[in-house]
């Protein structure tokens, strides 16, 4: 209760509460790449989602993250009982029914895992993946189900689909005009996008910027792909950690192209990547523009405010994505009219 975490808090106010699951020596397992944009953490995940109905899992190999700062991370490893240099945790954020199945599922898909690859069903994903759906039946199997007991429908169960059925295409353009504060020519444009679940996981569940959110979709990752790299590789969670460090003016939003195309071109981890964008500070841009417009000072006595385009080139070849653009066209600006008072 004490995290700074916005999804935690929120959470915490709907009353929802964290349930928690020990994984002793599964440090750096859970963070397993699977198959292009699913780790093993993903493979959890979906058996809690399919079991308990959640929205997914957190594990101590993608933190820190949504909120979540490296201090919550230790606090947990000591609540828990666990040694941060071998131990791994995961929890969800829900009410006591579905977090229990959702958990129960969770700790038998990990002790399967020690047996091997389980018999299950899966899905394929619009990129090429499979996500689980449900245990693969046995040579025993008859219709109806004989292992799988009635359901009555009755008014509670048709009251609690209703509030999980999904929204016509009408009711979802509305919710991105005037929930998100969508262009209505980018909404209908995300609407009949393969993306739309991607975009809305990034800002319904991890509180990314709509707009951010549906630009680096449509613009970014669609103009990566035009040049032959495989977006795919990028998942919710990577686009998350990057998108909520320009959310949190950690980095410019400059910096997310470049970050993806490196990301997708050399590998890696989308939050050392994001590191190296970090911490430009106001001092150090004003350097860096004082000693460019000392370097062309000549152009500038010449050209006057004209200058300006050419002195914003060549600081912005050397901080982009480092700080927002806005910021260094007033320094930019400043140092000119200082220069042109000094002549």
């Amino acid at each position: 209760k004490d995290s700074g975490s916005r999804l935690i808090q929120k959470s915490l106010k709907k009353g929802l509460k964290v349930y928690a699951v020990r994984l002793p020596g599964f440090r750096g397992i859970l963070g397993w790449g699977l198959m292009p944009g699913r780790r093993f953490g993903t493979e959890l995940s979906d058996y809690a989602k399919a079991w308990g109905g959640v929205t997914g899992i957190i594990h101590s190999d993608e933190l820190p993250a949504y909120g979540i700062s490296d201090e919550d991370k230790r606090k947990l490893y000591q609540m828990l009982g666990l040694d941060e240099e071998k131990d791994a945790y995961l929890f969800v954020i829900a009410d006591r029914e579905k977090a229990f199945r959702a958990l129960r599922a969770v700790i038998d898909r990990v002790k399967e895992a020690f047996r091997g690859i389980p018999k299950e069903t899966r899905g394929a994903n619009p990129d090429g993946t499979t996500k689980y759906l449900r245990p693969q039946p046995g040579s025993a199997r008859m219709y109806p189900e004989t292992d799988v007991p009635p359901v009555k429908i009755d008014e509670r169960l048709l009251q609690e689909a209703e509030g999980i059925k999904p929204k016509t295409p009408e009711e979802m353009l509305r919710t991105l005009t005037e929930e998100h504060g969508l262009r209505r020519n980018m909404a209908e444009q995300l609407l009949r996008d393969p993306l739309l679940p991607t975009y809305l996981d990034l800002v319904e569940d991890y509180e990314v910027s709509p707009h951010l959110a549906a630009t680096t979709l449509l613009i970014h990752l669609k103009g990566l792909r035009s040049e032959g790299l495989d977006i795919t590789k990028v998942g919710v969670e990577e686009l998350s950690h990057l998108l909520k460090a320009v959310d949190e003016g950690r980095i410019a939003k400059e910096a997310v192209p470049e970050i993806l195309e490196k990301y997708l071109r050399s590998g890696g981890r989308i939050d050392e990547l994001v590191r190296r964008y970090e911490g430009l500070s106001d001092e150090e841009l004003r350097r860096i523009v004082k000693e460019t417009v000392a370097k062309y000072s000549d152009e500038v006595a010449r050209k006057g405010d004209k200058a300006f385009s050419l002195i914003m080139g060549k600081v912005m070849q050397v901080v982009r994505g480092r700080t927002d653009g806005r910021k260094v066209a007033q320094v930019v600006k400043n140092e000119i009219n200082s220069l042109i008072k000094k002549k």
